[in-house]
């Protein structure tokens, strides 16, 4: 089964018991000397629970409130660090291969999200991703990392020291295996995962085959707010694309990027604001 297919089920049946009922027949015996899957199952969570790992599966409270919505919500999660179930959240994405003013907007980008008491969320990739990450930290703010391996895993190995302080001070998130390693399919994945998480996505840089490329359309299919840089459309045909569809804006510098995240944020504050209104009314 597909994961959105396990997810589903799992979200009419209300119980993920019954779903493995239902779908894996029971055996007249277990195996002599052997776990049956389900003690199995809860084997691992206690050890995965001893390695101070948290896991969290989508009828759980803390689950992410906004990536619950997306059809690609991730049956079940793994997490180190501090989970937040409606983290005001910001992807900031782009190339691993980043040149000197990619790095610099990124940074700016990541500094000014988190005066702004925003999360910034990256997928702990070298270049834009590790930029992001690490001036989120070095200013005092919350940012979280949504890989494409398993929660034991350090990839890349450049970034070992600082997945352990993200995992130490903000939050990493996986979707998959605590060991599972680094595979090409993975990363689709966890891209969209990320724009689910999130409020919007910045790509600050990217090229025609990127991950923020997969990323940015997935937003728009999520119908997340996507923010391409200029530099980005002028070197993309899947950008150029992209700028005629719903909720996708172009910023020209660092200031315009800021205008369009304060125009977001207006705009969700307004929703709330209305929403405790006809909530108490």
């Amino acid at each position: 089964m597909r994961w959105a297919d396990i997810t589903a089920d799992v979200f009419e049946a209300g119980s993920a018991i019954e779903v493995w009922h239902r779908v894996v027949p029971a055996a007249l015996m277990d195996p002599p000397g052997q776990l049956n899957a389900l003690q199995s199952a809860a084997q691992e969570i206690t050890f995965w629970a001893n390695q101070g790992w948290t896991l969290v599966t989508i009828l759980d409270a803390d689950y992410p409130v906004r990536l619950r919505g997306i059809h690609q919500a991730p049956p079940v999660l793994f997490a180190r660090g501090s989970l937040i179930r409606d983290d005001p959240a910001v992807s900031v994405v782009g190339s691993r291969k980043a040149s000197e003013r990619g790095l610099a907007v990124a940074a700016g980008v990541a500094r000014e999200l988190v005066s702004r008491r925003l999360t910034v969320v990256a997928g702990l990739a070298l270049g834009i991703d590790t930029a992001a990450h690490r001036t989120a930290i070095a200013a005092g703010g919350r940012t979280v990392a949504i890989i494409g391996t398993g929660i034991n895993r350090a990839y890349p190995a450049e970034n070992r020291e600082l997945h352990e302080e993200i995992a130490s001070r903000g939050l990493l998130l996986s979707q998959f295996w605590p060991d599972a390693p680094p595979q090409r399919h993975n990363f689709p994945m966890r891209n969209a995962t990320m724009s689910g998480y999130g409020l919007a996505t910045v790509v600050v840089e990217a090229g025609e085959h990127s991950g923020a490329r997969s990323q940015a359309r997935m937003a728009v299919e999520h119908g997340r707010p996507v923010i391409l840089t200029d530099v980005v459309v002028g070197q993309n045909e899947w950008a150029r694309a992209l700028v005629s569809r719903p909720g996708v804006h172009v910023a020209r510098n660092l200031a315009s990027v800021l205008n369009i995240v304060d125009q977001l944020i207006a705009e969700r504050e307004a929703i709330g604001a209305e929403l405790q209104r006809l909530a108490s009314a």
